[in-house]
């Protein structure tokens, strides 16, 4: 149950909670009106039954007041000569001599309130007996419950309407701040959440947040600084270093070529961490339509191994990216499989904007198979550094892939094959 509410908008369980609340305190209401008036109308009975009661007893102790027909223990009902206890008694009125039998109404008469007084008159003590009909009280109650069993639920939903609508539109910032925060965080840090006129907490909210940004921003834009300004200070030792060992080539050509190699490598390695630098950073990439067929070919046959390389690519697989980027993801992952092929490598394009990469090189153990995507890692077969890199070219590869929205992962088959899945148009 946890797990289900956990799983609730903050819109749905504000409804539930409010409809429950108000379900609760309607039924106890319901129970407490319920009681209240039964008891009230059940006193107003019993009020009617002892005016009655009062009022024969008043009329039975008049001396004047000729005989009445009274119920005897031993003869039955004997009368007067003047009148009949009817004319002068209503019909919820009965007079009886003490012990008299079945001239009262039991105590326990069903759906009456009854009473019993006896009065002493001139013919000798009688028993009065009274009752007032609970059949308008009974009437009250069912019309009432009718009304509940109508009235609570269609409250209820109400309740649940105008709740859902006051939450919906008091969310409606939350949701604008949300939007916007998507898109900056797609686009770029100089746009800002909308502030609404209020001063409650959403308010209070999205002023956090573009304060935040603020400071993100100010954080995004050193770094970039830094990162330009490193790459360039890199850059131009190395260019020199490496335009003085071409040079002096000629007079020590073997020691020349060892140190042009090890340039080389820290060139790479200076783009590979600038590359990095800006991925991290979030820089937004300038796409347009790529033809990834097309693409993975022009790669694989720009490429000059010893070991063949077979194409099995599909037509018109389309997708939305950088050129550069898909690119250089390509060509880490050719030059990845080169370190560890034995005898081929094949390229695959599929309709679904896949591209794999295969060798049939001694493979991946499942439990690297993730950590061959973290930055500066070789597996133990590949650190020797003439046969590796510095294990940054399938962290670039997954960061350039994750930037365009796709995977790439190792894929669970016999050879080794690093997939690359995208978005196709």
């Amino acid at each position: 149950m946890k797990t289900l509410v956990a799983g609730w908008s903050l819109r749905v369980r504000a409804t539930v909670v409010a409809t429950l609340v108000v379900a609760v305190a309607l039924g106890a209401a319901a129970a407490v009106l319920t009681g209240v008036l039964r008891g009230s109308l059940v006193r107003s009975a019993t009020d009617a039954a002892s005016t009655r009661l009062t009022s024969a007893a008043g009329l039975l102790a008049v001396p004047a007041v000729p005989a009445f027909p009274v119920a005897s223990a031993s003869l039955g009902v004997s009368y007067g000569p003047e009148a009949s206890l009817s004319a002068v008694l209503d019909p919820d009125v009965r007079v009886a001599q003490p012990g008299a039998v079945g001239q009262g109404w039991s105590q326990a008469q069903e759906g009456y309130v009854t009473l019993a007084e006896t009065v002493a008159t001139s013919n000798g003590p009688l028993v009065v007996h009274t009752r007032a009909s609970l059949a308008p009280a009974d009437q009250a109650l069912a019309a009432l419950r009718t009304l509940l069993i109508f009235g609570i639920p269609a409250l209820l939903i109400l309740v649940a309407l105008l709740t859902w609508l006051f939450m919906s539109k008091a969310l409606v910032p939350v949701s604008g701040i949300t939007a916007k925060l998507a898109d900056i965080t797609a686009r770029d840090l100089h746009q800002r959440v909308p502030v609404s006129d209020t001063r409650d907490e959403i308010a209070a909210l999205a002023r956090t947040v573009n304060a935040t940004l603020d400071r993100l921003e100010t954080a995004v834009g050193r770094h970039k600084r830094f990162v330009a300004d490193a790459a360039h200070e890199l850059r131009s030792p190395i260019a020199t270093l490496r335009t003085r060992l071409e040079l002096g080539e000629r007079t020590a050509p073997e020691l020349a070529r060892e140190s042009l190699t090890d340039v080389a490598r820290l060139q790479t390695l200076a783009a590979d961490l600038l590359l990095l630098a800006r991925l991290d950073a979030g820089e937004p990439l300038r796409t347009e339509e790529v033809d990834l067929g097309q693409l993975a070919t022009e790669e694989a046959l720009r490429f000059h191994p010893q070991i063949p390389i077979f194409l099995d690519i599909s037509s018109d697989v389309v997708v939305e990216g950088s050129p550069a980027h898909l690119t250089r993801v390509v060509t880490n992952l050719l030059g990845n499989a080169l370190r560890h092929a034995e005898s081929k490598i094949t390229v695959r394009v599929t309709p679904d904007a896949t591209l794999d990469v295969i060798d049939d090189g001694p493979g991946i153990p499942p439990e690297h198979r993730e950590s061959v995507f973290d930055r500066f890692t070789r597996l133990d077969e590949a650190r020797d550094r003439d046969a590796g890199g510095a294990g940054l070219g399938l962290a670039i590869a997954r960061d350039i892939a994750v930037a365009h929205g796709g995977t790439l992962t190792v894929a669970d088959t016999p050879e080794t094959c690093l997939r690359l899945s995208l978005k196709p148009r």
